[in-house]
């Protein structure tokens, strides 16, 4: 069992979702269980896959909340429960470990949990820290800031938790693209330059600085265009911003997209990527895939610069205008026009090896499956 939120787009989400189309399916029988008001929208397709999607709104009770999911594991009959809710982690690992699931991950892939730091708050981090400490089996985080935020400073000091990079499918960045045709698909100028961001319309992704950003380049540039894919509560907001900042006509907003790669090969010169906070920043991984150059933010995770001529840190506290000079002088460069897969997205952040890996980590406390588990992890 995946235990979060929900299945709507999001980072993990589509992490999740790529490796349930590569892990041995036969082998491996993978369900979610969402706390939010509604599944998401990749729950159809996680259904499809042959997935149970399983809904248990957290609502206004905690006691029924808790019974409820406890009957849910204890239906289930589950041999690992992977839970992706950051400090409430410890709860649902807790419950369990009282229902007797052997194999309990916590995965934390965030740095913060843009929560006020009250009393309360910081009561129930520390509890659920403790939790995650006394009943995770295993701990995984999407990076080494991530690791220390749930996990703590010494993380590394105990030999349960550990880093596991998010993965992408390469193939997808392989697939032949017209840039052409997804522009006029877009109703982008074919010769325009055009910046573009990828992520999920929520305060850490900064998309107001976005638009501020936007804004100074116009002001230089004006026929630099921008492109903004994907959804989120603060999207009816971010495009009003827009429309009063003059912007209509330049930023283009595309909603959620099942074709990513498509649009960063086909109709980004320049990603940009502003985030307050992030745990890792996949679509920064992606956007290297696809040959780009990266404008990001210094509180993303250094180690999703897999190039560093791909990717320039910049601190978001630097202000727009200095965003827009360099993005302006980025675009002038055009250094980098081929993807930077290698060996080194092969051996770290590769879906295949994401797969291998948590195969090893699922199969990791059923002595009797040892010998087959490792045949299949090599395999």
């Amino acid at each position: 069992m995946h235990a979060l939120g929900s299945l709507d787009p999001g980072g993990v989400e589509t992490w999740l979702l790529n490796v349930l189309r590569h892990i041995d399916r036969d082998r491996f029988q993978f369900d979610f269980c969402t706390f939010g008001p509604q599944p998401g929208l990749n729950a159809t397709e996680a259904e499809k896959l042959g997935c149970k999607v399983l809904r248990c709104p957290k609502g206004s009770n905690p006691l029924e909340f808790r019974s409820r999911f406890r009957r849910i594991l204890r239906e289930g009959g589950y041999d690992v429960v992977h839970s992706h809710v950051h400090f409430f982690s410890g709860a649902i690992l807790r419950w369990a470990n009282a229902e007797g699931v052997p194999v309990r991950i916590a995965h934390s892939h965030t740095s913060q949990d843009d929560r006020p730091g009250t009393l309360a708050r910081r009561c129930y981090r520390w509890l659920m820290k403790s939790w995650i400490d006394r009943y995770a089996t295993h701990g995984l985080a999407a990076s080494r800031l991530a690791a220390a935020t749930l996990f703590g400073e010494n993380w590394q000091a105990d030999d349960r938790f550990r880093v596991l990079y998010y993965g992408i499918d390469l193939d997808t960045f392989r697939q032949a693209c017209v840039p052409e045709e997804v522009r006029r698909e877009l109703g982008i100028p074919l010769d325009a330059l055009v910046v573009g961001h990828v992520g999920r319309f929520v305060a850490a992704k900064n998309h107001r600085f976005f638009l501020e950003v936007a804004s100074e380049i116009v002001k230089r540039r004006p026929e630099i265009h921008f492109l903004s894919v994907g959804d989120g509560p603060l999207r009816p907001e971010i495009e009003a911003r827009a429309k009063a900042m003059g912007l209509e006509g330049k930023m283009l907003f595309a909603g959620t997209r099942t074709d990513v790669p498509r649009l960063m090969r086909g109709s980004i010169d320049l990603f940009v990527f502003p985030s307050l906070y992030e745990g890792f920043g996949l679509s920064v991984l992606e956007a290297q895939a696809a040959g780009l150059r990266c404008l990001v933010s210094d509180a993303v995770p250094d180690e999703v610069g897999i190039s560093p001529e791909s990717v320039e840190f910049l601190p978001a506290s630097g202000g727009a205008a200095l965003w827009a000079r360099r993005v302006i002088a980025l675009l002038g460069e055009r250094k980098n026009s081929t993807s930077v897969v290698g060996s080194v997205f092969r051996d770290r952040f590769s879906i295949q090896q994401s797969r291998l890996e948590l195969a090893r980590l699922y199969l990791s406390m059923q002595p009797s499956a040892a010998p087959s588990a490792a045949e299949y992890v090599e395999s």
